[in-house]
Parts: structure tokens; C-alpha cells; sequence
């Protein structure tokens, strides 16, 4: 089955932020993405797996 592909505003409803939060995150690589043509796209699988990521260093005490 493939990754489903979101927009910024999917992730942004998904993820409870702001879209301009979301391209800023994306734009500075905080947030896994990557661009078609001028458009932002993410990978759901991958974003739940930085979810995770920053669920394990946050109880860690990293940033």
C-alpha cells in the first residue's frame, strides 16, 4: 500500500499547528518533508514516525 501524501494544511490540521508554523518547520527541516514543483508534501508514515521520535526524546529531556 502506498504512503498516503499530505499538504501542509493536512498536516497542519493532523498535527494541531498553524499552516505558516508547518511551511516554516518545513522550509528550516524540522519537520520531515519535501517539495513537488513549489508544493510542500509529507508522508504521513514518516510523520507519525517523527511524532515518535519526538514523543522518545522528549521524555528523554532533549530537545
Amino acid at each position: 500500500m502506498a504512503s498516503q501524501m499530505m499538504t501542509v494544511e493536512e498536516v497542519a490540521r493532523y498535527l494541531k499547528m498553524k499552516t505558516g508554523t508547518i511551511y516554516k518547520h518545513a522550509q528550516q527541516g524540522k519537520v520531515p518533508a519535501f517539495k513537488v514543483g513549489s508544493s510542500w508534501r509529507f508522508k504521513k508514515a514518516t510523520i507519525d514516525k517523527w511524532i515518535e521520535k519526538q514523543e522518545e526524546n522528549s521524555k528523554k529531556g532533549h530537545p
